[in-house]
């Protein structure tokens, strides 16, 4: 097996690789397809200037020791006149020529086919010959063997009469050199292969940095994981790197481990306040049960009085209980909810009224309040559930309610939902406390929290019960001036 990094430039090298090799052939095309182009446009100029300066006379001057060969004049037939030793040939064109009876023309090397002749028939089926007759200049290229195989570029240009007709033409051959890489000097294939070389090793190198740049964060960021897995929660990742993506896995790598350092805490933090809130009332079950077992059972009143301390440690211990599987089945998506059409001011008026017996010996008044238009808006909820809820609302607003105080209810219809609002008249809130207050076990005040017997749970069981009926929780307090709680839950379909 090999490393990321081996990989990553292995990768890189054969894309490299491919890409010269898929972009040097269609270059050497490209270059000399442009070259092609070049040549057939200066020869056919050269042709088309040639053409241009022959004289418009039935004949041709001929000057003394000039390559000449031409067809018997008392045959009709076509006429050549070799103007270049290498293959410049002017054509003449009888009016009426009879091709059948003209004899074979000897033109140059480069003009002749493979047995070193031509007929007239052969010259003029040849394409840019043809297309010079209807007065078109043309190019072409062939293979010719008696040019030792390689490639010739033709160039016919028309020279017309006064009428108009095509009297004669003028025939250019030029050789094209050979454009394999098998004809390259030696010190031009010494270059290129350098070129390559030298290509290879810096798509090698810039592979192996990339690979690098990338495969050293992925380590570092599998050892951090590692150490996660262990229980080394301190770890983290690092995020200084310029590959955003990277950057990006970093950041959610960091904050995932703050997210577990955090659910460490928190659970450490709930574990040792269940142990202490099942401490206090096991503790207590335990001297009366001692203290009875010394031999206060005897004693009617005192034996009295310490079952009624074991009934209430119980409950206590019970509440606590049901409190924490209450959390744990919201917490797992199982609780189970039965919710329908609900009355919500109704419920709210049972549920004052059956905490009036606590209100009272502390002199707090309870008072519910309809607001809107609508208070008869029915909510969507399950009325068990919603009556723990309110039942921790108004019991935490009672407990922190000074004597003489109120708590006031407030349930109005807001939209398609129903609010609902618990307001006391207690010191308040400090403000760095507020956004806790729904977490389980938290008290702004622990002491006097466990001193009125709360056990820090019931702001955290009205957010898991409000959750689960899709609504939403809020608090809001000013030192001094109360605390207020509200909620939102949904209000129940109208049947048509």
């Amino acid at each position: 097996m090999t490393s990321l990094r081996v990989h990553l430039t292995l990768t890189y090298l054969v894309v490299i690789l491919v890409g010269i090799g898929l972009a040097a052939p269609l270059a050497w095309l490209a270059v000399e397809r442009l070259y092609l182009d070049t040549q057939k446009a200066n020869l056919l100029a050269q042709a088309q200037l040639v053409a241009a300066s022959l004289p418009l006379t039935e004949s041709l001057p001929v000057e003394a020791g000039e390559p000449y060969s031409q067809l018997a004049n008392v045959v009709p037939g076509i006429h050549t006149r070799l103007i270049e030793a290498e293959g410049a040939v002017v054509i003449d064109l009888p009016a009426a020529p009879t091709l059948a009876q003209a004899a074979v023309a000897p033109l140059p090397a480069l003009a002749q086919n493979a047995a070193g002749l031509v007929s007239p028939e052969e010259l003029l089926s040849r394409p840019e010959i043809a297309q010079a007759l209807v007065g078109q200049p043309a190019t072409a290229i062939r293979r010719v063997e008696v040019a030792g195989g390689r490639q010739v570029l033709y160039a016919a240009a028309p020279v017309k009469a006064a009428d108009g007709r095509v009297a004669r033409l003028v025939y250019l051959a030029s050789p094209l050199p050979d454009t394999s890489l098998s004809t390259l000097p030696g010190s031009v294939r010494w270059q290129l292969a350098g070129v390559l070389v030298g290509a290879v090793l810096l798509a090698t190198g810039v592979g192996w940095w990339l690979a690098r740049r990338i495969s050293g964060p992925l380590r570092e960021l599998g050892e951090a994981a590692t150490a996660v897995a262990t229980g080394d929660l301190s770890r983290t990742a690092p995020e200084e790197t310029l590959i955003t993506d990277l950057r990006h896995l970093a950041r959610a790598f960091n904050a995932m481990t703050a997210s577990l350092r955090q659910a460490d805490q928190l659970k450490a933090a709930f574990i040792a306040d269940v142990s202490h809130e099942l401490r206090t009332p096991l503790t207590a079950l335990k001297g009366t049960i001692e203290t009875l077992q010394d031999g206060a059972v005897d004693d009617l009143p005192a034996r009295d009085r310490f079952l009624a301390s074991l009934a209430a440690e119980t409950e206590r211990l019970i509440r606590l209980v049901n409190d924490l599987l209450v959390l744990t089945r919201a917490d797992a998506g199982t609780l189970r909810l039965q919710p329908q059409p609900l009355a919500l001011t109704d419920l709210v008026r049972r549920r004052v009224e059956h905490l009036t017996a606590l209100a009272a010996p502390r002199q707090v008044r309870l008072r519910v309040v309809e607001a809107g238009e609508s208070p008869a808006v029915l909510a969507w909820a399950d009325a068990d559930r919603l009556a723990q809820v309110l039942d921790n609302l108004l019991d935490n607003a009672i407990r922190h309610s000074p004597p003489e105080g109120e708590v006031t209810v407030t349930v109005a219809p807001e939209a398609d939902q129903l609010r609902c609002t618990v307001t006391d008249s207690g010191p308040g809130i400090p403000a760095e406390h507020v956004p806790f207050i729904f977490e389980r076990f938290y008290r702004a005040d622990p002491a006097r929290s466990r001193s009125l017997g709360n056990s820090g749970l019931g702001l955290a069981i009205a957010r898991a019960l409000i959750l689960a009926h899709n609504g939403r929780i809020t608090a809001h307090s000013v030192e001094g001036q109360g605390t207020t709680v509200t909620f939102w839950l949904p209000a129940a379909p109208i049947c048509p």
